[in-house]
């Protein structure tokens, strides 16, 4: 007694845990496969490999369980160690790729996640089947090589095709099959650390029998149907590397827009070599046409210059490569600089003392640049007091002076440099420089009240530098304070006013920025430089931005606004607003970095929007809450077994489904709004489903839905009802299916309806099995055997039969398959163990010919497997009787009723009413093929198992 009262306390305790955690149940995960797989091995070393061939269609399916409905997510890593980590990610229960790639195969990942427990991951191998077209290469031994193959001695013909799985390789020398040691002028070796990528073919002592047609072989022996393939290599003593010639100069010098054609012709080379050309700037231009061995480039630009190479390849030897240069004429950049008497210790320019200005211009090619002097728009040439030189091209290239020795006031003027290219075709460029008494060095400064500079978030900011001088240098400004990029990603910016113009300026901008003269385009003198501060100031930054808060009525609701950060940091204050009615203000405590404000009991003028503004100088930063009493959405179950069922011939019905998400967060629900629609219509049918009493956590809802119309499918809406309202909806699509699928926990076939429950006959059999009913069946020939009625007693009602008249002869066969069902695990949260299943059918045998009645259970797998479950032959008398056994399938399965025809007319055989039940069959008559002893039990063996199924289920 004491026993039987602890197990009851253990079963009641179990039991409201159970009651409290509803059907919440972490997520489990197992992945399934369709698609264009050649192979599929389950289960190796804890990992599965598919493989496919390239070019099919991947598809793979993540079947998931649990509550709430997990989300799933696939990724994949990259198929070799070499290989980066590549992460693809598809937010999807089928990943679908279609003409698979050889690169898109590696691991497949599926993760599914619902909050419970830990995430539940399996993952696939999904390796990619491919052979490229072999490749033949001849080489000649180096020690021993001549212009042609003819005179060579040893010649090696390499073979080489990109594959997986490994290739094998095979050598022919015209029909002949060679082979290490057939030929004693031949060797077949795989060179060390290759691994099978390629087989090479050493011809020892060339003897004219060798000069022949040689065919390699390469294959993967048919994997995946990928057939053998093949090329030929014809050896000759003509064969000989390629050799070319460019019929063009080496540079090319064109000015921009020129048409510019490269010519390349082949000077020898058996076979006849290709001819393809490449560029130094990784790809040839867009609007170049190639033709044979010509390359044309339209419309040259300068960005087009580089070098262009011709190559020439027939597999033997070294492929040939001849390159030119194109140069394309150009002149750009232009600047200049005034250098004061470098032996004075002054900027300035001063009469009798030596000016130099400087001329800089790049051009291309920079041997054609020429430069002339112009003073007030005459020639100026050197002499004595004005000498024109040109720098050394290697230390400043590009650049010439003019040296003014000894200034006078007649000195004064405007100085042009010119620069132009020899041959012209290219526009000149003219730089002014002015030489006077106003012409001084630059001096920056600061305008007042221009730093510091505060500015607030957003702004449009000018930072300012005054530049005096004559000439104005280019102002370059940078970051003073760090190393940092300026406001346009540079880590310099040019300006030629001094101003520096910062468009919606951001709190990282705040710092020191340099503005510092160029010694371009003005003095050749110790920059300037000065310093402006920028101060960013901007609102409060808070948390939270948004937050939803669910209450009931009656009850407490607090509400935090915290500061991050703000500048200047000093907080000013605080206000709290309900739909912009003031509820509180104040200053704000610099000791905390926080305000709240609680609603003690909240009633229904407490519902809505509530905003917190903490105020600074700058602006204000805003927490918004939205305190709502509606209730949270209804989470659909999606793990429901046999969901939909036939109601009537033209309609179905479907078992919806659900539980409350959060139900004790708000008021009771007490009601929900059911809405369904027919997909592709726009009209919602709604009704009201209501709720007695209170909803628990965990709780399992359902609403049967029915005269729903076959084959559509609906969208359906459920939206649960509190006092404060309508709450969150939740969408669902119910999809009809016929009721064999492949989650179907029971199959039942009466054969009432012509498409017989998606029964089929076997194209391999003998004969068909017939579909008829005892009304319309002929029994003139055969009074003596077949069925009266159904099982049922129906005379109207249908059955499927074999008739035993001619042209049938005794052995025949007729054979009825099942449609596929996949087998699912016992419960929706996962058991290994593969599940049991109850195969039930009535038979009728009756006549003094009756033959044999086989069941068999077909797997699906590679390798296609039938075992016999059940057998009965001979007369079993005028009835129907039932037949029950268990089976234990593995993979995807069919079962097969086969009815083997007997030694004379009087053997029809009859079956009506088969079903497929999840689980061990229960009291199955006895199997006429087999015996099996009974074992007796006592009643506490079930409850224990009760008692450990409770216990695995809690844990």
């Amino acid at each position: 007694m004491d026993l039987i009262i602890c197990v009851l306390g253990l079963l009641a305790l179990i039991v409201e845990g159970i009651r409290c955690q509803g059907v919440y149940a972490p997520p489990t995960v197992r992945i399934i496969h369709s698609g264009h797989a050649c192979n599929v091995e389950e289960e190796r070393h804890t990992e599965r490999v598919y493989t496919i061939r390239e070019g099919e269609t991947l598809e793979l399916t993540c079947l998931v369980t649990g509550h709430p409905r997990p989300q799933i997510r696939w990724t994949k890593t990259a198929g070799s160690v070499s290989d980066r980590f590549q992460d693809s990610s598809v937010f999807n229960e089928t990943l679908h790729i279609a003409k698979i790639l050889r690169t898109q195969g590696g691991r497949y990942y599926c993760k599914a996640e619902n909050g419970l427990g830990s995430p539940a991951i399996k993952s696939i191998r999904v390796d990619v089947y491919y052979l490229d077209d072999p490749v033949v290469t001849v080489h000649q031994s180096i020690g021993e090589a001549k212009e042609q193959f003819y005179y060579e001695r040893t010649v090696f013909l390499r073979c080489v095709a990109n594959s997986n799985p490994p290739v094998r390789y095979s050598w022919h020398r015209g029909r002949e099959v060679l082979t290490q040691g057939s030929d004693k002028g031949v060797e077949i070796y795989e060179p060390f650390f290759t691994q099978g990528e390629t087989k090479i073919l050493k011809l020892k002592n060339l003897r004219p029998q060798d000069y022949a047609n040689y065919s390699c072989i390469a294959s993967v022996r048919n994997v995946c149907g990928i057939p053998d393939r093949s090329v030929i290599f014809r050896l000759t003593n003509k064969t000989a590397s390629p050799s070319i010639k460019l019929l063009v100069e080496d540079p090319i010098v064109v000015n921009p827009g020129q048409t510019v054609s490269l010519v390349c012709i082949t000077t020898g080379g058996e076979p006849a070599p290709l001819l393809t050309w490449v560029s130094s700037n990784d790809s040839l231009p867009l609007r170049s046409q190639v033709k044979g061995g010509t390359l044309t480039l339209p419309a040259i630009s300068s960005e087009e210059a580089g070098v262009y190479s011709c190559v020439a390849s027939n597999n033997v030897g070294n492929p040939a490569k001849k390159s030119t240069t194109i140069v394309v004429r150009a002149l750009k950049k232009g600047r200049f600089w005034i250098t004061p008497d470098p032996y004075h210790n002054d900027d300035n320019i001063q009469i009798g003392r030596e000016v130099k200005i400087s001329c800089q211009v790049e051009a291309t090619p920079p041997e054609e640049l020429t430069f002339s002097w112009l003073k007030n728009g005459r020639a100026l040439r050197s002499s004595e007091r004005m000498v024109i030189t040109q720098t050394d091209p290697d230390i400043s290239p590009g650049t010439t002076n003019l040296d003014i020795i000894d200034l006078k006031f007649t000195d004064f003027g405007t100085y042009t440099c010119v620069a132009a290219l020899k041959g012209g075709g290219i526009p000149e460029i003219s730089i002014d420089v002015n030489i006077s008494s106003t012409t001084v060095p630059p001096n920056l400064t600061v305008p007042r009240g221009k730093s510091p500079l505060v500015a607030r978030e957003g702004d449009t900011v000018e930072l300012e530098c005054l530049v005096s001088g004559k000439p104005k240098p280019i102002i370059l400004w940078s970051r003073a304070d760090k190393e940092a990029p300026m406001p346009d990603g540079s880590m310099q910016m040019e300006s030629y006013d001094g101003v520096l113009r910062i468009v919606n300026v951001s709190r990282e901008m705040t710092g020191s920025y340099r503005c510092q003269t160029s010694q371009y385009n003005g003095f050749n003198v110790k920059p300037r430089e000065a310093v402006v501060e920028l101060i960013v100031q901007y609102p409060p930054t808070v948390e939270p931005v948004y937050m939803e808060m669910r209450q009931g009525l009656g009850r407490p609701v607090v509400m935090t606004c915290r500061v991050l950060r703000a500048h200047p940091s000093r907080v000013l204050r605080f206000e709290w607003l309900l739909s912009n009615r003031l509820l509180h203000a104040g200053a704000f405590d610099t000791q905390r970095d926080e305000t709240e404000y609680t609603i003690r009991s909240l009633n229904r003028d407490g519902w809505g929007e509530y905003t917190c503004n903490v105020i600074n100088e700058a602006g204000a930063g805003k927490c918004t809450f939205q305190v709502t009493g509606k209730a949270y959405a209804p989470e659909f179950y999606y793990d429901t077994y046999s969901p939909l069922w036939q109601n009537q011939p033209q309609v179905f019905g479907f078992k919806l489904q659900w539980t409350q998400m959060n139900p004790n967060a708000v008021d009771r629900i007490v009601a929900y709004r059911l809405g369904m629609r027919q997909m592709g219509l726009q009209r919602w049918w709604e009704q009201e489903i209501p709720v007695d009493g209170t909803i628990n956590k965990g709780e399992l809802m359902t609403h049967n839905l029915t005269e729903l119309i076959k084959p559509e499918s609906y969208e359906v809406r459920l939206t649960p009802i509190t006092r404060f309202g309508e709450g969150d909806s939740t969408i669902r699509i119910v999809t009809y299916s016929a009721p064999i699928n492949s989650h179907l926990r029971e199959f039942q076939c009466t054969f009432e309806e012509e498409p017989i429950c998606k029964f089929t006959q076997d194209k391999n059999d003998d004969f068909d099995w017939t579909r008829q009913s005892a009304a319309t069946r002929d029994t003139r020939y055969t009074p003596n055997t077949g069925p009266s009625r159904d099982r049922r007693g129906s005379k109207q009602g249908f059955f499927m039969y074999i008739e035993a008249s001619r042209p049938r002869l005794e052995g025949d066969q007729a054979r009825l398959v099942s449609p596929i069902f996949d087998i699912a695990p016992k419960n929706p949260y996962g058991i290994n163990n593969p599940p049991v299943y109850c195969l039930g059918f009535f038979y009728h045998m009756h006549g003094k010919h009756i033959g044999t009645l086989n069941a068999f259970l077909k797997q699906k797998s590679q390798n296609p497997t039938e075992s016999p479950v059940w057998s009965l032959s001979g007369n079993q008398g005028e009835r129907w009787k039932q037949a029950k056994v268990s089976i234990h399938p593995t993979s995807s399965f069919q079962v097969v009723l086969e009815g083997v025809r007997g030694p004379g007319i009087e053997g029809d055989i009859a079956i009506d009413d088969v079903t497929l039940e999840e689980g061990e069959c229960r009291n199955p008559p006895p199997n006429p093929s087999a015996s099996a002893p009974y074992f007796s039990s006592h009643i506490w063996l079930p409850c224990v198992a009760i008692v450990m199924t409770l216990l695995e289920g809690q844990r």
